[in-house]
């Protein structure tokens, strides 16, 4: 079977499930799993970048942020800030007051932060990691269900367990779904030059 669309993936997971009764449930159980792909997965086709103009001291992130990746103020030459964590950030406040070019930069839950305040106002480029673009009826595909669509269906069969009861088969489709964020993600650092893939999946509980 097909597993190109949103609608070839829900009927592939009732076939898979062996139900026809879930017609209402799977959708949710797809919408997890993106949930879950935001907290496991890291590719290249999830960063992308934004211009953004920084004139205070917090800025709001876009509205597909996930995580940042790299900002840089387009002065002359172009300025990347260095990134910090609040506490760190939250220290150089501590020891100076002055405003000026930003240097450094933190994510405040989804603010930026930087520091020290801006004196002017300057122009910014975020380079981010971004949500899957989710699956529905009017967003039939996107660029993860055609790359790995293994990974869509175990990951919807693993959130579809806890609701069904099916105990036994968590194990089972959290080993499978663990094994394609692995494959996927060496496969992309093999493709950028990188070695070294960390996982960040946790089996449901």
């Amino acid at each position: 079977m097909s597993l190109s669309t949103y609608a070839e993936l829900q009927s592939s997971i009732a076939d898979w499930l062996n139900r026809s009764d879930l017609t209402a449930q799977i959708p949710d159980f797809i919408t997890l799993a993106e949930a879950e792909f935001t907290r496991t997965l890291r590719h290249r086709k999830m960063i992308t970048r934004s211009d953004a103009t920084i004139d205070s001291e917090y800025s709001a992130t876009p509205s597909d942020w996930m995580q940042s990746q790299q900002l840089i103020v387009k002065t002359n030459p172009v300025t990347p800030l260095e990134y910090v964590t609040g506490e760190a950030l939250n220290q150089l406040k501590a020891t100076s007051s002055a405003v000026g070019r930003p240097t450094h930069y933190t994510n405040i839950g989804t603010e930026i932060q930087v520091f020290p305040s801006p004196d002017s106002s300057y122009t910014a480029e975020l380079v981010y990691f971004r949500n899957v673009p989710k699956l529905s009826n009017t967003n039939t595909t996107n660029w993860l269900l055609e790359l790995a669509p293994d990974l869509y269906l175990y990951g919807t069969l693993l959130q579809s367990a806890p609701y069904l009861r099916d105990d036994e088969r968590i194990t089972t489709w959290a080993s499978l779904y663990a094994k394609k964020v692995l494959d996927i993600e060496e496969s992309d650092q093999r493709t950028r030059g990188q070695t070294s893939v960390r996982m960040r999946f946790s089996p449901l509980q």
